[in-house]
């Protein structure tokens, strides 16, 4: 499945990538990771596999294994400013004047990757601050963390207003899927208006032969709460760990399994994403 020229059905005009990465061999790492790569992602390669699949803009992820250091990140983002956006990496004592060289460059949001670490204490002073900072910036926070852990961080970062990116359909458990009682407490967080979810990288929940019918199944129930004003697509690439099993071309086919509708992938690849990764210039 590594093929990346497979034959295509067509995407829709105006559709967003919202999670992918970019880095090469060479960037310092950091100290504490769970991966380290021995290959390039590189910038150019990412901007030909949105061209070929008729994709007019990405979100660049900062990878785990770069920890703080977005300065390869925003060297991409300042590469193409109307293309691209990105979510940095922070440490909760960051320099205002950092944060404002991020948003800058072209960064919409922080993410907190808890997978296989603590969860923060996000009401210490700290965090705090930082939490209000993001909101002044009109920037969101994306969450990756297994699912039945949600609940440890998702009623914090409501309380402080902020807006809320769950990462990869929320992390359900493999062995529980849509069953998994963090994934229906993720369902029940509609309610809020504040989270959005992104339909990607099944398989990091799912082995690769269900990620179309599992994947369906969680994107039902999750269209049924959540409507596709807060779902999005994201392709992963380039599939960190798990290259062996995806590819771009599957990540747009799985998309085809999981929403019929072309109304409903309309909003999903392209309305709900350009708000909120303020490509149209504005906050959600």
């Amino acid at each position: 499945m590594q093929n990346e020229e497979t034959d295509l059905p067509s995407l829709i005009p105006g559709a967003v990538d919202t999670h992918a990465h970019v880095f090469h061999q060479g960037l310092a790492l950091a100290d504490a990771r769970r991966h380290t790569p021995d290959y390039d992602a590189t910038l150019a390669e990412y901007l030909g596999l949105l061209d070929t699949h008729g994709l007019t803009h990405g979100v660049l992820v900062q990878p785990s294994f770069l920890g703080t250091d977005n300065r390869h990140l925003t060297e991409a983002l300042r590469a193409c400013p109307a293309r691209l956006r990105g979510v940095a990496v922070v440490a909760p004592d960051v320099a205002e004047s950092e944060l404002q060289s991020l948003s800058e460059a072209g960064v919409v949001g922080i993410r907190l990757n808890l997978i296989g670490l603590e969860l923060p204490a996000l009401q210490t002073p700290a965090w705090q601050t930082l939490l209000a900072r993001v909101n002044a910036l009109g920037w969101h926070v994306e969450v990756h963390l297994q699912a039945a852990r949600l609940d440890g961080v998702l009623p914090a970062l409501l309380a402080a207003g902020c807006r809320i990116v769950v990462d990869h359909f929320g992390r359900p458990d493999p062995a529980l899927g849509v069953l998994d009682a963090g994934f229906q407490y993720l369902l029940k967080q509609a309610d809020s208006g504040r989270v959005w979810v992104k339909l990607s990288a099944p398989y990091r929940n799912w082995t690769a032969p269900a990620c179309a019918a599992s994947g369906r199944l969680a994107t039902q129930q999750l269209l049924d709460v959540y409507t596709p004003e807060r779902l999005m697509w994201g392709s992963d690439w380039p599939h960190t760990e798990h290259r062996h099993l995806a590819s771009y071309p599957a990540a747009t086919q799985w998309l085809d399994a999981w929403i019929d509708d072309p109304a409903q992938r309309r909003a999903v690849l392209a309305d709900t994403p350009l708000r909120l990764f303020q490509f149209q210039g504005d906050t959600p």
